[in-house]
């Protein structure tokens, strides 16, 4: 009898792993304690912006003409325990207000409300990204309040998904790492996913504890290396060097690879900063964090950039204030294809020069009602050239492909000054300077 697979939570990771779901043949039920977004899903509709995902939906939710309708959405907890053979917890892990943890409460609620409807055996399958230890007490919480007891398992799956690439990453994963405590969570897992393991997708099975730590230490290495290749910004910048010959150069040594070597304004995101600070935090709780002191630093480098771009544009406009300037910022997301501006570099950007007097108008092509959401002060345009029209200077903070394919002559006629900061390492620097624009690039000091 085929599997049925319940997706508790459909935010972002949620939604995604809905839709794939189906797409591998499953009977799904997703869960949300939102009426509002389930009532979204259930049109066939997104809340979030990810290439791809809208169209996956649509293939399958019930009720909509062609579909599958192997996928269904309910704020039934009672509903999704008596539907599901496995699964899935996709809350989100939040930083905790004013602490580096991580907020573990939307996890233990979804867990409290799902095990009292647990009466048959079931496998529960953590996605959420979790402190190292959380899998193990959550079992024994599992099976304390679970009707069925022991026959109900726990396994953690935790997910590697690159915002843009979400539906891709899901589908073709890179690697399936699963952390069980017994060869029925395994058996459970191997059936969920061979698709994708028929393709070639490598199977890590590992203890609980291990494949926690997995996606945090993803998490930080990727961060050390965006943060490595800023800190070499900041010495080329001292020394008069090129960052982008540097990083070119480095990357061809296969040990250290080309891939996060693009020196820029650093890393933000929901995932990145506050999974590098969770991941301090819980090392210092375990009496490791003498082994994670050097995060501090990654972190404390990440955040630089975003001042240092403001001071860059300061010394652009001649060295004084901000007040009376008309500066224009290309870009509000924290990476491209994408609408999710938590902790987005570019956005705190502009907030910093707007909070110093400067008029700031703000333009991206997906994340324009998020960025009105946590900055309605700033100034929004429609497009790129109504944002930068009248500006005495432009930044580019978010390497959207329009912003590369931006005609800088076309531009040029409508700003006050034909002056260009790049922010991303992401423009053909030959070709704006050819339309009589000053361009400058974080670690590119005569570049």
């Amino acid at each position: 009898m085929a599997l049925k697979i319940t997706v508790i939570g459909t935010g972002y990771l949620g939604a995604t792993h809905a839709a794939a779901m189906a797409e591998l043949g499953f009977e799904v039920l997703g869960l949300d304690v939102v009426p509002e977004k389930i009532e979204m899903l259930q049109r066939g509709e997104v809340p979030m912006y990810e290439p791809g995902l809208e169209e996956l939906l649509r293939r399958h939710v019930a009720g909509i003409e062609g579909s599958s309708g192997r996928l269904r959405f309910t704020t039934s907890y009672e509903e999704a325990g008596a539907f599901g053979d496995v699964h899935f917890i996709c809350v989100n892990t939040p930083q905790k207000h004013g602490e580096y943890a991580c907020d573990m409460s939307y996890v233990e609620s979804a867990f409290d409300a799902l095990a009292p409807h647990l009466t048959r055996p079931a496998l529960v399958v953590g996605k959420s990204t979790v402190p190292v230890g959380s899998a193990a007490r959550l079992a024994e919480r599992l099976a304390a309040a679970a009707p069925a007891g022991a026959a109900v398992e726990l396994a953690w799956n935790p997910e590697f998904l690159r915002e843009g690439f979400a539906v891709q990453d899901t589908l073709h994963p890179d690697r399936i790492v699963v952390g069980v405590a017994g060869e029925r969570g395994e058996e459970l897992l191997r059936e969920v996913y061979a698709t994708p393991l028929a393709e070639g997708s490598p199977f890590i099975v590992m203890d609980y504890p291990t494949s926690e730590l997995v996606k945090t230490s993803a998490n930080s290495f990727l961060a050390t290396k965006i943060s490595f290749i800023n800190a070499m910004a900041e010495v080329c910048e001292a020394a008069n060097g090129d960052v982008v010959k540097l990083a070119e150069a480095i990357g061809h040594d296969e040990r250290i690879g080309k891939k996060f070597l693009r020196a820029g304004i650093g890393f933000g995101g929901g995932c990145l900063p506050k999974d590098l600070r969770a991941f301090m935090a819980r090392a210092g709780e375990l009496g490791a964090d003498q082994a994670l002191t050097f995060l501090r630093e990654i972190d404390s480098i990440n955040m630089r950039r975003r001042g240092h771009m403001v001071e860059l544009t300061r010394e652009a406009l001649g060295g004084g204030g901000f007040l009376g300037k008309r500066v224009a910022v290309l870009g509000a997301t924290f990476k491209p294809d994408s609408d999710d501006v938590r902790d987005s570099p570019a956005l705190n950007v502009a907030g910093q020069i707007h909070l110093q007097g400067g008029q700031v108008t703000v333009y991206d092509p997906k994340g324009m009602e998020n960025a009105r959401r946590v900055f309605p002060t700033l100034g929004y345009a429609d497009t790129a050239l109504d944002a930068v029209r009248g500006a005495d200077v432009v930044l580019h903070l978010t390497e959207w492909r329009e912003f590369r394919e931006l005609d800088p002559a076309t531009l040029g006629d409508v700003v006050a000054e034909r002056r260009i900061l790049d922010g991303r390492n992401a423009l053909d620097a030959a070709l704006w300077r050819k339309a009589g624009w000053t361009y400058r690039a974080l670690g590119r000091p005569s570049a």
